[in-house]
């Protein structure tokens, strides 16, 4: 039998790649697909949307040069998110969580369940992170990196811009004023699809926070539109389809027959307060797989070795053992970036009920 090293950076993601997060309704549904990169650094395209005709040709002209279409190519320093636990004496010679009362469980055996729950959770920490990534990307068409030296300690900012910032976000919308009724509301939404399908990008889902469809669902001129079933509005058939997430219904905007969706989803933030990943009072159209996730390369010292090697991959741990302290930390490294696949493939509006 070949002789397996645990402890090998080859082996842990073995482990790592087997970990079955919870779903994550932003970054699965929008941000599904991934591309992993060998630098550290990733490389972002997508191009405008094109209604563009082909040409009628005379017979005698052959035919007339189509322009290829441009795109954009942008590069972006991949953020690095790193969390560790640490795995001490007292967490092999003590009885364990859910462990039996009078368990005869050894420390190595001990050690090896640690540490696959350890990557379990840490796995869990990451794609909350990714998830928040996601979410950025969509309402504000940039993402913003806080870096941190320790636990307290702010390092360097990073920000990624999908936009030419010199002009306007094009993918956020500003309504005329508060929604009080389905029928402003009804125009600015499906403002918000002509833009999207002007530029040939599809609308399919309408995101609304917990506060706005609390204030829609109270509309007496949608309640009205709803009781008439000779003229089709819509459904309302709320549903769970991820944890958090409710599908509450389709509704159709003069033709633009949206999945209407209301993310509660929450983290807790650095003050270690409860917030919501979406705001309440936000709406925002897009379709699913708008987007996509990079990976940037992983450089680090594994163990055993004296030498910096290159990883690729979503997640790359390392196990690092400070024998003079008998411990073993567990770190599990990611560098993702998520990005949109066309120019502003979402629209978001902020503040849309009061």
């Amino acid at each position: 039998m070949p002789n397996i090293n645990p402890f090998d950076t080859y082996y842990l993601a073995g482990i790592a790649a087997e970990v079955r997060p919870e779903p994550s309704f932003f970054l699965d549904r929008y941000f599904g697909e991934s591309e992993t990169f060998t630098s550290n650094k990733v490389l972002v395209e997508f191009q405008d949307g094109d209604q563009k005709m082909a040409p009628f040709v005379d017979p005698n002209t052959g035919d007339i040069p189509v322009a290829r279409d441009g795109y954009k190519l942008l590069e972006f320093e991949a953020p690095r998110i790193a969390p560790s636990r640490i795995m001490t004496i007292d967490d092999l010679t003590k009885r364990g969580f859910g462990e039996a009362l009078l368990s005869n469980k050894t420390p190595a055996q001990r050690a090896q369940a640690l540490l696959v729950k350890d990557m379990q959770d840490l796995t869990k920490r990451i794609k909350r992170r990714e998830e928040w990534m996601a979410v950025q990307a969509i309402t504000t068409n940039s993402i913003t990196c806080q870096e941190y030296i320790d636990d307290k300690t702010t390092g360097r900012q990073l920000t990624m811009y999908f936009y030419d910032t010199s002009g306007d976000n094009p993918g956020t919308y500003t309504v005329s004023s508060q929604w009080s009724t389905f029928a402003a509301m009804q125009a600015d939404v499906e403002a918000m699809c002509d833009d999207l399908a002007e530029r040939g990008l599809p609308a399919e889902d309408l995101i609304l926070g917990a506060t706005t469809w609390a204030t829609v669902k109270q509309f007496s001129d949608l309640q009205a539109l709803l009781d008439k079933r000779h003229e089709y509005i819509g459904d309302i058939n709320a549903r769970i389809i991820a944890p958090g997430v409710s599908h509450v219904g389709v509704l159709d905007f003069n033709g633009y027959r949206l999945n209407v969706l209301v993310p509660r989803e929450k983290y807790i933030n650095t003050s270690n307060q409860s917030v919501s990943l979406f705001d309440k009072k936000a709406a925002c159209v897009t379709a699913p797989g708008c987007g996509k996730r990079y990976y940037a390369a992983v450089t680090q010292i594994p163990y055993g070795s004296e030498d910096l090697v290159t990883f690729t991959g979503e997640r790359i741990p390392k196990l690092v053992i400070d024998q003079n302290a008998d411990t073993k930390k567990l770190r599990l490294t990611s560098r993702p970036v998520t990005a949109p696949r066309n120019k502003a493939p979402w629209i978001y509006a902020a503040s849309v009920v009061s």
